[in-house]
């Protein structure tokens, strides 16, 4: 059972994401906030696991509400929800430690499959949508005075990992990785794991901002 937060200052919004939720057996709403604020509080009171964040709302919005909740430390993580695929906050939002983030008008299926995925500890974001949601990321550029050459959790990665993490910040699946440098996919699955151990990432698509941050990606790089 996946326990949700469901945050989002339109009262009918909430209540047809409970609605599908509480219809499932798999999740279920554990509570529901109207505003940043109120997230973080009953984020830290229910410790759900996956706490769907609206990002535009009066008061705390959901970017400045997924840094505080992420930063908690708990095992809650964030999936976004936005109107529009590319919204400027979501960036940010992926910034303050959002594990992903969905459409709002997201199939059902594809808003229960973002839930387990979150849950799970994985991204929701796909690799096709990944590179064109980094295209338009780098645009603001990796974090000021911040080149990697002294970052110790890159110092710390094998020559093999660190070939990982570049092509983890390109986009690519487990399955491309595989077939590029000739091993298997759960050997790649392996890597991967502890790539985010050794950068500190929850998970796959905060690598990919990582990589973004520290030079080891780029634009439209093949």
């Amino acid at each position: 059972m996946t326990t949700v937060l469901v945050v989002d200052d339109q009262p009918l919004q909430r209540f047809g994401f409970r609605m599908l939720l509480d219809a499932v057996a798999e999740t279920e709403v554990v509570g529901e906030a109207a505003h940043g604020g109120e997230a973080v509080r009953k984020a830290a009171e229910l410790r759900p696991d996956v706490v769907l964040m609206d990002v535009r709302m009066p008061g705390m919005d959901g970017i400045e509400a997924t840094r505080r909740i992420t930063a908690a430390g708990d095992r809650s993580r964030v999936l976004v929800l936005t109107t529009f695929d590319l919204d400027e906050y979501v960036h940010a939002a992926l910034r303050a430690g959002a594990s992903g983030f969905l459409l709002k008008d997201a199939r059902p299926e594809e808003l229960l499959a973002g839930i387990r995925a979150v849950a799970a500890g994985d991204a929701v974001i796909a690799p096709s949508l990944t590179r064109r949601l980094l295209d338009e990321f780098a645009r603001y550029g990796p974090v000021p005075g911040d080149d990697g050459t002294d970052d110790a959790r890159l110092r710390s990665l094998t020559d093999r990992e660190r070939e990982i993490l570049v092509a983890v910040g390109k986009g690519w699946t487990n399955g491309e990785i595989a077939a590029r440098f000739v091993l298997s996919e759960s050997t790649v699955k392996t890597h991967v794991g502890r790539v985010l151990a050794k950068i500190g990432a929850r998970d796959r698509i905060q690598a990919v901002i990582f990589a973004y941050d520290h030079g080891l990606a780029r634009p439209n790089a093949g």
